[in-house]
């Protein structure tokens, strides 16, 4: 498989340093969007576990997808410590229409097709969550906030490249080159769609 530990972010499009400015004008509500994204991160590789291509499991499958659950709720923790002590609370309801609409892009029912849909919908997530930390770590002037993206930005890379590496077990690696464009193409015309907002996944004002 590619070594994608070390490559730079794919994305079509880049955040704006304003996106940023925008976002930290309220701190508890971007927190308190983060902490669900990192709560549906870690539901959904545990929903992958046990889905891997027939016939056989391959190897460090089920043990990679744990390691990416744990970290997942390891910075969910992370996210609600630093928005409780802020004097924020975790909201019952929760709705990401960002995640939503790329989720719609899944090619349901076909199999391995679908498998890989979810796992490259994985890496984008995870690909622009990290490219939206290392703004937010870079342009934070509160000391806290900023170190908490810089510590979850080199994380996230890291699972980017573990979905993709994950992605290149379901099908051939054109294949998988080919989905991986168009949904990157994809992404970045979701996004730009996006209304603004204390949201990780929000649009431009």
């Amino acid at each position: 498989m590619r070594d994608y530990r070390h490559s730079s972010l794919p994305l079509l499009s880049r955040t704006p340093d304003t996106w940023t400015e925008a976002v930290l004008r309220e701190p508890l509500a971007l927190l308190n969007d983060h902490a669900y994204l990192e709560k549906k991160a870690a539901a959904n590789a545990l929903e992958l576990l046990n889905r891997w291509p027939e016939p056989k499991c391959p190897k460090l499958w089920i043990s990679t997808l744990a390691g990416i659950a744990r970290d997942e709720t390891t910075h969910l923790a992370l996210v609600c410590r630093l928005l409780q002590k802020r004097g924020g609370q975790l909201a019952k309801m929760h709705k990401n229409p960002y995640a939503n609409e790329l989720r719609r892009l899944v090619r349901k029912g076909r199999g391995n097709e679908e498998l890989l849909d979810r796992l490259l919908v994985s890496a984008l997530v995870e690909a622009r969550s990290c490219e939206r930390f290392e703004v937010l770590g870079r342009m934070s002037k509160d000391a806290e906030v900023a170190q908490l993206y810089q510590r979850l930005e080199a994380s996230e890379r890291n699972h980017f490249a573990v979905f993709l590496k994950l992605a290149e077990l379901v099908l051939p690696k054109n294949a998988v080159q080919d989905r991986w464009q168009q949904l990157l193409a994809a992404e970045a015309e979701i996004l730009a769609g996006q209304p603004p907002g204390p949201r990780m996944h929000s649009g431009l004002a």
